[in-house]
């Protein structure tokens, strides 16, 4: 049976710390529901009622728009690994650009990683854990290198360009303010 918990507890932090992947999902008020895996080590505790994690370019930048209009958010975390488990994290987000005066206090809790573009940092007002005896084993290989290739290949004026040409609205065409907050 699920549990529920008004703040992360060490047991959490050392779950979550553990798990190559989670999911984020966002929505305004009458936009698609988005769900984005992700991966690369992009996540931090930062203490029991807060995380951050950082958010490199990718196809689209759904999340931000959706937390700027409407700033819930949860993170999701299952074991695919050991004993079963999901971790539900469920809070109110916001974006950091870059231009923003919390950018290097927060980019300095991540190894740098090629095209970031954004940090969110979500403050929880609920820990949710269930059972997860449904969800798979899977075996962890490595992180694709693919994503860093990419942005490595492009440099810092080709993914501007990119977050110019393919970043700024998402598909239900809410801006996201990219152009705006990190030029």
């Amino acid at each position: 049976m699920g549990k529920q918990y008004t703040e992360l507890s060490e047991q959490h932090t050392q779950f979550i710390n553990a798990q190559k992947i989670y999911f984020v999902g966002t929505a305004t008020a009458d936009s698609r529901v988005n769900v984005s895996p992700k991966g690369m080590d992009s996540l931090r505790v930062l203490n029991n009622q807060r995380v951050a994690w950082l958010n490199v370019t990718g196809s689209g930048n759904e999340t931000a728009a959706h937390v700027q209009q409407n700033p819930r958010m949860t993170i999701m975390f299952c074991a695919l690994e050991g004993a079963p488990l999901i971790l539900r994290l469920y809070g109110t987000a916001r974006v950091v650009h870059q231009n923003d005066a919390e950018w290097g206090a927060l980019y300095a809790c991540f190894k740098p990683l090629p095209g970031a573009r954004q940090i969110f940092y979500l403050a929880i007002d609920l820990v949710q854990t269930s059972c997860g005896m449904g969800v798979p084993f899977y075996n962890f290989e490595a992180e694709r290198p693919q994503l860093n290739e990419w942005a490595e290949k492009k440099g810092e004026a080709g993914i501007r360009q990119y977050w110019l040409d393919k970043n700024q609205v998402t598909i239900d065409a809410i801006p996201t303010y990219i152009a705006d907050k990190n030029f």
